[in-house]
């Protein structure tokens, strides 16, 4: 009488079973992961270099020159005799030389 077939050794065939999930989580790897923690550096390097008179766009939207830099804040003046705080991680990037003509 023969085994189950569930019971039966796979042999080979076991191996390709774990193969396939890790060929996945290594494209997973490449494709997602490590541009997301590129991008993620460029980030860091960017908000860590920000000073005073850099031109930038908040998260939201708005534009303007950051006036003073704290440790976790700015103050950015968006208009005249007008100055908010915000996150260092609320600025999206920094204007360019041709946004600003």
């Amino acid at each position: 009488m023969s085994p189950p077939f569930f019971l039966a050794e796979q042999g080979p065939a076991m191996m390709g079973g774990f193969l396939l999930p890790v060929i996945i989580v290594v494209i997973f790897y490449f494709l997602v992961i490590l541009p997301t923690r590129k991008r993620q550096k460029k980030i860091d390097a960017m908000i860590g270099n920000l000073k005073a008179g850099d031109k930038v766009i908040t998260t939201g939207g708005v534009f303007g020159t950051i006036d003073r830099v704290k440790e976790t804040t700015l103050m950015l003046k968006v208009a005249e005799q007008t100055k908010i705080e915000i996150s260092k991680n609320a600025v999206a990037a920094l204007q360019s030389q041709e946004e600003s003509k």
